[in-house]
């Protein structure tokens, strides 16, 4: 065991040790930090600014179906150029550019225009980081790859955490266009920490694994990534339907005081943050994908107590268990993308990052379909039963592609 220990380098250690993973991980706590603080007040701001009704304010989300589309074809672009860097630099910018204008919007139409058009591409910086952060591996081996990657996507949540309060703040002191300001400020500065890197100079001409770059990758050979992506989804899509409905049941129908409520909500990011290098570690034990089983029955689990408990403690127990969801997927979810696509590895962080806003869509239609059927508060079994599906699914998964998911790289 010791000898085991001293073979393999901490994965902290590893990730301050150079000067990719080290900016990357900056670079992700920026853009967390600067997105998360500006999607809770985008609703109100289109609402008190600019004049728009509650319903026309919720169509605004389905403006992130275009994100996978964006996200596809800045992956396939990157996996035929191996440029990964270079076009994480031009969606920073982009992003920079799409949040600026939505902050001095004068008109309604405006910001669903410009979250189509140009955010979309801004979110693909995160995929190319990734992408970034797998060619090093390919190039400089490291037995800590996968703790690697957990403690750089760790700082996305981290963002998280602060975001949404920083957030809040800052639209109280100054203005809702402020705050989408600074979020236009921080997706730039993204590119900072950085510098003025660059690829290896064979990126170009060798992809990932030393392949050549990807012209065409085929409908089936994307098929096992595809069909994790779409399991994914399922899980996620009980996120829109917990922050949409949860606060308005404690709210109104426990009438628990606003700091119970708060503490409520706020503690899943905090038992996220704590999980993922943990879930590292028992993933090299059990495999990634059982892991994600038992995390996707932790969505069940947490559902339930969610639609039955009716009390302050089951839903703090719910929390718990949606961060232990969180603490699997957010952390191992990338890692398997990758190794169900290796031979294009921006691609497949494309796709499988693009999920969340395609979990947002379905979310919010099954939650305004369910609450209306069900009420509150069992419009929950709905995320729970797409959290038992998605279980299922990931052992049939396991199943087909248990090799090529179980690498070596464990951190």
């Amino acid at each position: 065991m010791t000898d085991q220990l001293t073979r393999t380098p901490s994965a902290l250690r590893v990730v301050l040790g150079s000067r990719l993973y080290r900016g990357a991980t900056i670079a992700l706590f920026l853009s967390g930090l600067g997105f998360s603080s500006a999607a809770p007040q985008i609703g109100q701001f289109l609402v008190r600014d600019l004049g728009a009704s509650l319903t026309t304010a919720g169509l605004y989300y389905l403006t992130n179906l275009a994100a996978p589309i964006a996200g596809y074809l800045v992956g396939r672009r990157s996996d035929r150029t191996g440029r990964r860097l270079a076009l994480f630099r031009i969606s920073a910018v982009a992003g920079f550019a799409g949040w600026l204008a939505i902050a001095f919007a004068g008109a309604l139409w405006m910001p669903f225009v410009i979250s189509t058009v140009v955010l979309g591409f801004a979110g693909a910086a995160t995929s190319q980081l990734f992408a970034a952060v797998h060619d090093e591996f390919a190039s400089s081996p490291t037995p800590a790859a996968d703790g690697v990657v957990s403690t750089i996507r760790m700082a996305l949540t981290l963002g998280w955490v602060i975001g949404p309060v920083a957030g809040a703040i800052l639209a109280a002191q100054a203005g809702l266009r402020a705050t989408l300001v600074a979020t236009a400020v921080l997706t730039l500065a993204q590119i900072v920490p950085l510098g003025t890197l660059r690829e290896p100079a064979d990126s170009t001409e060798h992809g990932a694994d030393g392949a050549r770059p990807v012209a065409h990758v085929s409908l089936r050979a994307m098929a096992a990534l595809l069909a994790f992506t779409g399991l994914f989804i399922l899980v996620y899509a009980g996120e829109p339907i917990k922050y949409a409905y949860l606060p308005i049941y404690m709210n109104e129908q426990l009438h628990l005081p606003a700091a119970l409520s708060g503490a409520i909500i706020g503690i899943q990011p905090l038992v996220e943050l704590a999980l993922m290098p943990v879930a590292v570690v028992v993933a090299r034990r059990m495999g990634i994908l059982p892991l994600m089983v038992l995390g996707a029955l932790f969505g069940v689990g947490a559902n339930i107590l969610f639609a039955t408990t009716g009390t302050a403690s089951g839903l703090f127990a719910g929390q718990v268990l949606m961060g232990g969801v969180w603490g699997v997927f957010a952390g191992l979810g990338i890692i398997v993308a990758h190794r169900l696509l290796p031979t294009a590895i921006a691609t497949a962080s494309g796709i499988y990052l693009g999920a969340p806003a395609l979990s947002s869509a379905l979310g919010g239609l099954a939650g305004s379909l369910g609450v209306g059927a069900l009420g509150l508060p069992l419009v929950f079994v709905i995320p729970a039963g797409l959290a038992l599906v998605a279980a299922g699914g990931l052992v049939v998964l396991n199943r087909r592609v248990r090799e090529r998911v179980r690498g070596s790289n464990a951190g």
